[in-house]
């Protein structure tokens, strides 16, 4: 069964998103329209929504954008390949916000499992394996990492990142502690909109090549 809503404004949209959310099974996807766009939030189930995560990956890391880009708009620093890709998401699957056939946004899904899977990662593995949240070791918890987040360019500003971070919390809420990730310090506009959606900042620290991360969770618990 797929469900279908109409919104006048995006900030109308979260509202119906919880109102769909209890009609609903977790495998289904959930429409959204405004005068814009046609939006489906589901998890990635095929190639093409996989190549579709790299090819907006891509398209976002810092090399192939300019700096007025990266710091206004954001960024995404690791480069996955598609085999990556696809063990990520045949242990947890993906979520991701289409339009069509294009995928418009996603959210990664990584489990603690995978931690030697990404070497740019190490130093944050390591981070959780020496912080405490509510007196516990991070790596003590079932966590989810948010292995990234990207929305596409024509998308921002419409309630995409936002629900798809719900859909994310749906899928995953119930079988894990919280979501964590870490966020670059010259990342404001990814820190702003995690801060918007529920993350809270609980660590800072700076990695072996001297960048500044800030580690932040959203508490799926409270």
């Amino acid at each position: 069964m797929e469900l279908k809503l109409t919104a006048s404004a995006s900030n109308s949209l979260l509202f119906k998103l919880s109102l769909i959310f209890a009609l609903r099974r977790p495998t289904e996807p959930v429409y959204f329209s405004d005068s814009f766009i046609m939006v489906t939030y589901t998890t990635a189930v095929s190639k093409s929504d996989l190549e579709g995560i790299l090819k907006l990956q891509k398209a976002n890391l810092p090399r192939n954008l300019n700096v007025a880009e990266i710091e206004s708009q954001g960024f995404v620093t690791v480069d996955h390949s598609y085999k990556l890709l696809k063990k990520m998401n045949d242990t947890e699957p993906h979520v991701i916000a289409k339009d069509g056939d294009k995928v418009a946004g996603y959210v990664l899904a990584m489990t603690k499992e995978l931690r030697n899977e990404i070497p740019i990662l190490f130093p944050m593995f390591s981070v959780f394996d020496n912080i405490a949240y509510n007196g516990k070791k991070i790596s003590d918890f079932n966590y989810m990492l948010v292995g990234q987040v990207c929305v596409d360019k024509a998308y921002r500003g419409q309630g995409v990142f936002d629900n798809c971070y719900e859909y994310y919390r749906k899928c995953y809420g119930n079988r894990y502690d919280f979501a964590i990730t870490e966020i670059a310090v010259t990342n404001t506009r990814s820190l702003k909109a995690h801060r918007r959606v529920g993350f809270e900042e609980i660590y800072f620290y700076t990695g072996p090549d001297k960048t500044e991360w800030i580690v932040v969770i959203w508490d799926w618990k409270k």
